[in-house]
């Protein structure tokens, strides 16, 4: 536990009832400890702790997340740390990835989107084709009215992944 960044994290207004303010690379350290497995990561994420819920995201068989289990993914999404740490280690490796990030788009809400611009950032970034997707975002830029600094961020990076 890092007390420290645990007070400041309840204090900026994380919403979890509990945080032991774990940093991002040792979370990755424990994961590499255990194999990825869908139960328990689900059991993971439905607890209302950050370091479990961020275990989870790494804990995760990407050929498991699938669209109908990312619905419910999104549907529970709380913080813009974990659409960013969705979108960094699992999203972009599901072989549903394009689908899940254009069904997000479509949706339009703030943390799934934010997750999805991120994700397609980087497989952008790897080369894929995404057309398909790039009519999704235009679409969702176009519908977004005052998104908040990640979400804005995140398009903003998008636009200019696309502009290359």
């Amino acid at each position: 536990m890092n007390g420290i960044l645990s007070a400041r994290m309840r204090e900026a207004g994380m919403p979890f009832k509990l945080i032991f303010g774990v940093e991002l690379p040792r979370l990755q350290s424990i994961a590499q400890e255990f194999p990825t497995d869908v139960e328990l990561a689900n059991q993971l994420w439905q607890q209302n702790i950050r370091e479990t819920r961020l275990l989870a995201i790494m804990l995760m068989p990407a050929k498991d997340f699938t669209q109908e289990m990312s619905k419910k993914w999104a549907e529970t999404m709380v913080t813009a740390e974990e659409a960013q740490v969705l979108a960094m280690m699992l999203l972009p490796k599901a072989e549903q990835a394009k689908e899940i990030c254009k069904a997000w788009l479509e949706e339009g809400k703030t943390l799934p989107a934010t997750s999805a611009c991120l994700c397609l950032r980087h497989l952008l970034a790897k080369g894929e084709d995404l057309s398909a997707e790039k009519q999704a975002f235009i679409k969702f830029k176009e519908q977004v009215s005052n998104p908040n600094l990640h979400l804005r961020k995140a398009i903003q990076a998008l636009e200019a992944a696309f502009e290359e």
